[in-house]
């Protein structure tokens, strides 16, 4: 039912937004504003992206929950969506979502909806590892018979 109502009720606030600025302001300047607002956003997806990229890389290699990098980075892609659709609402809500501490606050809101079952990132470093199993030492060993002395002839290391 509400992506009904997103499907229907947008397009009729970018309609009657559509009307009541160009009917102030005119067309071509209506016309300029979503274009640079088009151009601004991308600019800002692409450096607000670049940003969010980085830290999840950094979440990556110091080994910390990527989820909140994850959620930023599909926020400022969604973001991005919207400001590349023409409209002065969804340029709103595109712009809004590309200040971080809206990206916090609406991660906080879908953080208390959701329940994670389950999240792990390999083994746990705090958990008791049995005596004897260390380290796994990767090697090639022959099998040599008991009953022989081992290897004929000299073997270069040892003087007899």
């Amino acid at each position: 039912m509400w992506l009904f109502l997103a499907f229907v009720g947008v397009p009729l606030i970018e309609i009657a937004l559509f009307i009541q600025v160009g009917g102030a302001i005119g067309l071509w300047p209506t016309l300029a504003i979503v274009i640079l607002t088009a151009f601004l956003g991308t600019w800002l997806v692409r450096t607000q992206g670049l940003m969010a990229m980085n830290d999840l890389r950094r979440s990556f290699s110091d080994l910390n929950d990527p989820t909140e990098p994850l959620a930023h980075g599909a926020m400022i892609l969604v973001a991005g969506a919207l400001l590349l659709t023409p409209g002065f609402f969804t340029d709103a809500v595109g712009f809004s979502l590309l200040m971080p501490p809206v990206r916090a606050a609406v991660f906080a809101w879908a953080k208390r909806r959701v329940k994670v079952q389950q999240f792990s990132m390999g083994p746990d470093p705090r958990a008791q590892q049995p005596r004897g199993h260390g380290p796994v030492i990767d090697g090639e060993f022959e099998e040599i018979d008991p009953e022989t002395k081992g290897p004929q002839g000299s073997s270069g290391w040892t003087k007899h």
